[in-house]
C-alpha cells in the first residue's frame, strides 16, 4: 500500500488521513498544536474552508471539529492512503 505525504492545508474537501509529523522548527506552534489534539497517528479531515480567502479550514481530529488557520495547518503533515 502506497502512501501519500502532504500538508493538511493542501487537502480538499473530505480528503482525510493521519497525522505523521510537523514541518517546522517553531517549538512553540508544534506545542499549541500537540495541546489542541494532533498527534502522530491521528485519523484527520478536512471538512470545509471560510469563504474568504479559505480561512479557517475545519477538520475533524479524530471525534473533534477544530478550526486552523491557513500557516498552523501548514505545518501538519498528513499520509493519505488511497
Amino acid at each position: 500500500m502506497s502512501t501519500k505525504r502532504r500538508k493538511l492545508n493542501e487537502l480538499k474537501r473530505h480528503e482525510a488521513g493521519r497525522v505523521c509529523g510537523f514541518a517546522s522548527h517553531n517549538d512553540a506552534m508544534v506545542i499549541k498544536l500537540r495541546e489542541i489534539g494532533f498527534a502522530e497517528g491521528d485519523e484527520v479531515e478536512v471538512l470545509g474552508r471560510g469563504l474568504i480567502g479559505g480561512t479557517p479550514i475545519s477538520v475533524r481530529l479524530n471525534q473533534t471539529v477544530i478550526a486552523l488557520r491557513i500557516p498552523e495547518a501548514g505545518l501538519v503533515e498528513v499520509d493519505l492512503t488511497p
